[in-house]
């Protein structure tokens, strides 16, 4: 607020000074040019009735001649006064509302009322840097979870579409370059209640500097930043960086995952979603030969994938010096023309993979194939999240959208960090057990995705169950399950993992079950419907509903109440 009173000051500063010498003037003449009062004897205004009467005039508002008629001479310096005052005010209006309109001084506004709005945020936050697709959906689903975020931008045009988005929680935002580490720190970067930077934008260098500054300025904070080249990868993992998501590995790695096993596949994808996101139909990707159109960085990963499956790829590619695509099994061409995906056999391929960078070639290539081959199993790379509407009615059987594959790997990072873990034990297992999972978790759920979240049986998250327990008390999972509202009924709840720390080394629970007895200080990954988390955070801090699972018995909480109810039994005992 000192700067902008500061600028504004020194901007303002001519016509304040024209505007206070053109009342000093009339003030002057007002005071030195005699009057008559009713009696016709001499008489001059002193200095407080000379301000009072230009300022009225000066405004225009005019109350008349004061305290007495004026002479002749008052009223020519009156006329004189009048049109003096009115044109400093107007000069001085003018000016004033260019200085508002100065972009130089309108972003001062915005990046002060942004700065105040950060320091006002009271609860745990996480700063994203990049509001593009991927930024666009973090934070949205951020929002759906009642977890706050803070944008910082270099497009204005995406801060302005920020700004109108309408979340469930304010989101400050600013348009700065996100690789100048006094944008960081002006966004909130060493606030104490900043949880974590996230590095979205579209350039890995810029990814690599915010992660950088992160950890130089504030290295407690958690570090999520996005790579899409191996070597960036490597430079930003070489200091520490919590968390890099690369999106192609990403997806080519789900995508060999669904070759071999279906089932674990829809399990991470229902797993990772976002919330009151629809639930994902099962993929059968089938065996056989594959075509590759594109071997830019997501063609690479993905051919690298399909090898290591053991998947014969032919590959189209239309600069195969400039790419490196491999000598062997190359068709050279953009996969758009019918003649190239004849010269690939597509007639006899079982799946197709469009992964150029241009989502109007990808769209031709799918479409082109399946006129040739209406069998084929598709996998379509999207890149830009406005051409939502034609990708969905070409309805592909996969649609790699890098921005919504990052959003739903970070959202599961941020939100359940046992997740990792889950899904590092389920990979252990094979695709009977997942399908079993997964028709477990259909059956609780309805037609919205899971929500997934981590419960600590500690003395802040479950204070309830922390007295119990620490009191020598016995708790089993199927407590935590029971409905706090009915002892009778179960809620629509999963326990998917017990984290515990032992005397030696942690101890992974997968799956536990319902007689598992719980300890203090487990931590807890739990899989329902959404509104159940609710119950279940009611049911661990509130001791009366934790005791009416266990014993069945509703007992009054406040003392009137148990009197009353006391008197109650006392009287049926006597009746």
């Amino acid at each position: 607020m000192q700067n902008i009173l500061f600028v504004f000051l020194r901007r303002l500063h001519v016509p304040l000074i024209v505007l206070i010498s053109v009342y000093a003037v009339s003030i002057l003449g007002f005071v030195l040019i005699p009057g008559v009062d009713n009696e016709g004897n001499p008489w001059r205004m002193d200095f407080f009735h000379a301000f009072y009467f230009v300022s009225y005039m000066g405004t225009t508002i005019g109350f008349g001649e004061i305290p007495y008629e004026f002479t002749g001479a008052q009223r020519l310096w009156t006329t004189f006064s009048i049109y003096a005052t009115v044109i400093s005010w107007l000069y001085a209006i003018g000016y004033l509302l260019t200085i508002i309109q100065d972009p130089a001084f309108r972003s001062l506004l915005t990046e002060s009322a942004f700065r105040r709005n950060v320091r006002r945020i009271s609860e745990p936050f996480y700063l994203i840097c990049g509001y593009g697709d991927t930024g666009n959906f973090l934070v949205r689903a951020l929002s759906e979870a009642g977890i706050r975020a803070v944008v910082v931008e270099i497009d204005q045009n995406r801060v302005n579409q920020l700004e109108l988005a309408g979340y469930r929680t304010f989101v400050p935002g600013l348009c700065v370059d996100a690789s100048i580490p006094e944008s960081l720190v002006k966004a909130g970067l060493q606030h104490p209640n900043c949880a974590g930077v996230v590095a979205l934008t579209n350039e890995d260098a810029v990814n690599l500097k915010i992660a950088i500054t992160s950890k130089l300025l504030n290295p407690a904070l958690r570090t999520i930043a996005r790579a899409e080249t191996h070597d960036v990868e490597k430079n930003i993992a070489s200091f520490g960086t919590d968390h890099i998501i690369n999106p192609f590995d990403t997806f080519a790695g789900r995508l060999a995952l669904a070759l071999h096993s279906p089932g674990m596949y829809l399990l991470y994808e229902w797993m990772t979603s976002v919330p009151h996101e629809s639930l994902r139909e099962p993929v059968f990707p089938p065996d056989g030969r594959w075509i590759l159109c594109g071997y830019g960085r997501f063609g690479k990963a993905v051919h690298e994938r399909l090898k290591s499956e053991g998947v014969a790829t032919t590959v189209i590619e239309a600069m195969p010096d400039k790419t490196g695509t491999p000598s062997d099994g190359v068709v050279v061409g953009r996969g758009t023309e019918a003649e190239t995906l004849h010269e690939a056999d597509i007639q006899h391929a079982v799946g197709l993979v469009a992964g150029t960078d241009d989502d109007a070639n990808n769209l031709s290539i799918v479409m082109t194939a399946r006129s040739l081959n209406p069998d084929l199993f598709t996998v379509l790379r999207q890149n830009s999240r406005a051409n939502d509407m034609i990708f969905s009615a070409v309805q592909s059987d996969l649609i790699m959208q890098r921005g919504s594959i990052i959003a739903h790997k970070i959202f599961a990072v941020i939100t359940t960090p046992l997740l990792a873990d889950f899904l590092r034990l389920a990979r252990r297992h094979d695709d009977d057990w997942a399908n079993e999972l997964i028709s477990r978790i259909g059956g609780i759920t309805g037609d919205e995705a899971p929500h997934v979240w981590m419960l600590s049986l500690d003395k802040e998250m479950a204070p309830a169950v922390h007295s119990m327990l620490e009191a020598g008390g016995s708790l089993h999972v199927q407590n935590l399950t029971t409905d706090p509202h009915d002892c009778s009924k179960q809620l629509p709840l999963i326990v998917m993992l017990i984290k515990r720390d032992g005397d030696e080394a942690e101890q992974d629970i997968l799956l536990p079950s319902a007689q598992e007895p719980l300890q203090a200080g487990d931590r807890l990954l739990l899989c329902g419907r959404y509104g159940t988390q609710a119950h279940v955070e009611w049911l661990v801090a509130n001791l009366n509903a934790l005791e009416y699972v266990l014993t069945g018995e509703d007992r009054p909480a406040g003392l009137i109440w148990r009197y009353w109810s006391r008197r109650q039994r006392e009287q049926a005992d006597e009746a």
